[in-house]
């Protein structure tokens, strides 16, 4: 069997959407804006939270390619809380990140915690990009070349924000979103800072996002552009993924360098954007640049299980919550999960969500509703304007194709019954099980490829969801995420 095979079944086996050469998926789904911090031989990431809490979940990997999580680092945040930085400096772990229009710090020990409450440092701008020089000075980096001094714990402010740094020139003739300077992600060696910067915009064309790098003796520069830019880039809608950028470099075991970085998949755009890995090297001139031809032999990922049957004390690490800290909602209870009902329909309901890793997948679980009041089920859920699934209340059994277009079933079956959705490629199912254990098709061909950053903002993703609407509690046992095979070639 050639190496190019062997690598498709490698890939096959991890289940993870990559081709068979590099950039890999090392985590799929909606896992934006890595950043990567080593210790010893461990390595820990985390990536940008967006509305859902707790966030910063926090990986950990010996080799890059085999990521465990670990925990959730922030319980809650104003907003909308984007691209992190995780650093270690000593001692301890740090962890910068912008939300509510400012930017600010958590720190621990211990990287399982437990986290300090968020220090606001009372910095402007986004995408935080810590640096320490060799004489311990810190500074943090935002997006549009600024940089601002620290205090020497790294917790405040020490000076005035300057522009240092305009960003590299691309060719103005290429098809992107905006120029958006952002992303900075500081690296000292060889007696040169490196800024692994990203430009283009994060959405929008397929060509839009890259990652850039420029050095410079001094921080407050000048600061020279790398020959080799950009180091990441989609040059066609043609390639497998689309908006490459938001890199961070980092030394690998064995002293081989790897860039890490963020893309959409092009066939589910809707699933957010994955962390993707691919091998980089240092020049003689003392820049580094992609590795072409690097083996791909006797390379894995991991694939976390998704699935839950709510038998631990604490809530499984896959849940978050919509806007809320959903860990401080709900109760565990002899093996189910209570969800308390708020609202009146999915857009202002309660929710409980997991991060789809797959294009085509199944969830389901057994919803026990109220025998009173209120209303509970699966949904797949972007934000309040865009999500499809199913709500069973002991009257009715109502499908959702999008936030404005329902069809409404008189509900059988009882207060208890099982739920399942399939999203096949975008293509939604909506099932339930009868008493006698067979399944009956509720909706078929529910369109959700279309929910997603392009069209509804955000820079979100399409996630599944425990749902419970209106007075009362809402209880799910028995939840199931399973990958499906894609039914055709084309998928």
């Amino acid at each position: 069997m050639t190496l190019r095979h062997n690598c498709l079944l490698l890939m096959l086996i991890s289940h993870l959407t990559a081709w068979a050469q590099f950039p890999f998926a090392i985590l799929a789904g909606d896992y934006p804006d890595p950043s990567i911090v080593r210790d010893g031989q461990d390595y820990y990431m985390t990536h940008t939270a967006n509305y859902y809490q707790p966030g910063f979940l926090i990986w950990h990997s010996r080799d890059l390619f085999h990521w465990e999580p670990v925990c959730r680092a922030v319980s809650h945040f104003r907003g909308s809380a984007w691209a992190p930085d995780f650093q270690k400096v000593g001692d301890t772990f740090y962890i910068y990140y912008p939300a509510g229009g400012t930017n600010w710090v958590t720190t621990a020990k211990d990287v399982r915690g437990p986290w300090t409450d968020p220090v606001d440092l009372h910095i402007e701008g986004i995408d935080p990009g810590l640096v320490v020089t060799p004489e311990g000075k810190r500074y943090l980096f935002t997006n549009s070349g600024r940089v601002t001094p620290l205090t020497p714990d790294g917790l405040a402010r020490d000076g005035e924000t300057k522009t240092v740094y305009r960003g590299w020139a691309y060719p103005k003739e290429w098809e992107t979103e905006c120029f958006c300077l952002e992303s900075p992600k500081l690296t000292y060696h060889d007696g040169y800072y490196y800024m692994t910067s990203a430009e283009g915009g994060t959405a929008g064309p397929a060509t839009s996002h890259m990652a850039v790098c420029a050095r410079a003796r001094d921080l407050y520069g000048p600061w020279e552009e790398s020959p080799y830019n950009p180091i990441v880039h989609t040059y066609s809608a043609d390639e497998r993924w689309w908006s490459k950028g938001h890199g961070t470099i980092v030394e690998g075991p064995g002293g081989q360098w790897w860039m890490v970085y963020h893309a959409y998949n092009r066939d589910a755009y809707a699933l957010g954007r994955h962390t993707l890995i691919e091998p980089i090297e240092w020049t003689r001139g003392g820049w580094y640049r992609p590795v072409k031809d690097y083996p791909c032999d006797n390379v894995e990922t991991s694939s976390p299980v998704l699935s839950d049957d709510f038998g631990s004390a604490q809530l499984g690490w896959q849940w978050t919550g919509w806007n809320e800290n959903i860990t401080q909602a709900v109760t565990l209870e002899r093996g189910a999960l209570c969800l308390p009902g708020r609202g009146t329909s999915p857009k202002d309901a309660r929710l409980a969500l997991i991060t789809a890793m797959d294009t085509h997948y199944a969830v389901q679980a057994e919803v026990n509703i109220d025998k009173k009041q209120g209303a509970g089920g699966l949904l797949l859920f972007y934000n309040e304007k865009a999500y499809a699934g199913i709500l069973a209340d002991r009257q009715h059994l109502t499908v959702y194709r999008d936030s404005a277009s329902t069809q409404q079933l008189p509900n059988t079956i009882g207060t208890r019954l099982t739920l399942r959705l399939q999203n096949r490629g975008g293509q939604l199912a909506v099932s339930v099980q009868k008493r006698d254990g067979s399944w009956l098709s509720l909706a078929e061909g529910i369109d959700v490829s279309a929910f997603h950053h392009n069209n509804f903002g955000e820079f979100i993703a399409l996630r599944p969801a425990l749902c419970a609407v209106g007075g009362g509690k809402v209880s799910f046992r028995h939840f199931v995420y399973e990958r499906l095979a894609p039914s055709t070639e084309n998928e």
